[in-house]
């Protein structure tokens, strides 16, 4: 990949152009870890819905150790969102380019971290392995919803669907109604959200795959693909601190 084009994919200098691309990737990613951490440790870790759907049959039939359990697990969801906030905040206030790009290398280094302490296979759920997943996916959601602004996330499959039959119907109402109503947006949000539901699948497919052959030391190619994704922003930042310093005036 050109160095100017890793650059402006996580600098703080956006384009929408920018904002589509990291979130094709980030939705690969996505789909890798959790499809694949789903053969590690037997549960999904992005799926909020079905995460607290569950809490609820399990309170309801007395197993109330597994709601607690998924009650954490929404808990680190939360929490890894609140991380990417503040962490976002801090390089704002830093003046840093890498505001966004720091967030997506804490990502990198929690997939390291599951990757290299991890066992190849686990045949019983483990907490602690889901509730680390579960805060990665969503310290990587909210990166891509902040840079977007809300208007993109990588892990809700449920919402992008949506957002995909509103985005047909309203092509079809605009050619059916032929009102002269511009449909240009429409089309470049379905195609955005299409490719962003096919690459979570295509992610999903070659995470599952990775994980049954390699364990979870799969996780480390898809933390270096993060890193390459963010580095250059920090590299900027480092160098501007350098040239800043007493020893270099």
């Amino acid at each position: 990949m050109p160095l100017h084009y890793l650059r402006r994919l996580t600098s703080v200098n956006r384009s929408e152009r920018a904002d589509r691309h990291l979130a094709r990737y980030l939705a690969f990613v996505a789909g890798a870890v959790n499809a694949g951490g789903f053969l590690a440790v037997r549960q999904y870790t992005s799926h909020m819905s079905g995460i607290v759907a569950a809490m609820a049959d399990n309170f309801a039939i007395g197993a109330y150790a597994l709601a607690v359990r998924g009650l954490a697990a929404l808990t680190l969801f939360f929490l890894g969102a609140l991380t990417t906030t503040l962490i976002v905040r801090w390089g704002r206030s830093h003046n840093l380019s890498s505001e966004y790009a720091l967030p997506l290398l804490v990502e990198a280094a929690l997939l390291v971290a599951f990757g290299v302490t991890g066992k190849v296979f686990v045949v019983e759920p483990v907490i602690g392995t889901i509730l680390l997943l579960c805060f990665t996916m969503g310290l990587q959601n909210a990166i891509v919803t902040k840079i977007s602004t809300s208007v993109i996330r990588t892990t809700h499959i449920t919402g992008m669907v949506t957002d995909v039959g509103i985005a047909v119907g309203r092509i079809l109402w605009a050619y059916a109604s032929r009102t002269g109503d511009a449909t240009t947006h429409h089309w470049s949000s379905l195609r955005l959200l299409t490719s962003l539901i096919a690459l979570f699948f295509i992610g999903g497919v070659i995470g599952a795959i990775g994980f049954k052959s390699f364990g979870f030391l799969f996780t480390l190619p898809l933390a270096l693909l993060i890193v390459i994704l963010a580095i250059l922003p920090v590299i900027d930042d480092l160098r501007q601190q350098s040239a800043a310093s007493p020893e270099h005036k």
